[in-house]
């Protein structure tokens, strides 16, 4: 029998010792832990807000490259294409970039039909267009990388007016069949 009141003292001295040290050690870290308070809280606005990327052409080497923009996701649901559409005719918000979409540009009517997204623009697309294959090229392929973003689609056909066989005026580019996005 006295073993085992020996055993249980030992028992109760241990746990006494243990629950002692836990309280020491937890005490002298509250006093090191300070409450986190954030800069600032994420408003609403915020939370509903996605990055898209828009291509613009590069000012000093010609290249497209992508711009990212804070877009609230309830635009995209909407209207994405004409949302995007707009970021694009806009122009970009970095000063080394430059807007390749013509001047007077208007969007007259836009339709997914399977993977392809139906885009149809004033004759100011043509019209007011600078003019040579790479500048072009870049323009056309800014709408194309833009909209090849949304999973949804996989090439655009270009309509000027309605009408599906335009081209620009040098007639280099022609519009008879929809443009997919290049590989880099």
């Amino acid at each position: 029998m006295n073993k085992k009141i020996l055993i249980i003292i030992i028992v109760v001295i241990l746990v006494v010792i243990g629950v002692w040290l836990f309280f020491q050690n937890k005490g002298g870290q509250e006093e090191n832990i300070s409450e986190y308070s954030p800069q600032e809280e994420i408003s609403d606005e915020q939370f509903r807000q996605t990055i898209v990327s828009i291509y613009f052409e590069n000012k000093n080497t010609g290249e497209l490259v992508p711009e990212g923009r804070l877009v609230d996701v309830k635009l995209l649901l909407n209207d994405p294409y004409k949302t995007l559409m707009g970021y694009l005719i806009e122009g970009p918000r970095n000063e080394n970039l430059e807007k390749v979409i013509p001047e007077g540009t208007v969007v007259n009517n836009i339709e997914l039909k399977k993977d392809i997204l139906y885009i149809d623009l004033s004759k100011e697309f043509i019209e007011n267009h600078k003019g040579g294959e790479e500048k072009e090229s870049n323009t056309i392929y800014s709408i194309v990388n833009t909209m090849t973003e949304l999973m949804e689609v996989n090439g655009v056909k270009i309509l000027i007016d309605g009408k599906a066989d335009q081209e620009f005026k040098d007639g280099k580019i022609k519009f008879d069949d929809a443009f997919v996005k290049l590989g880099k």
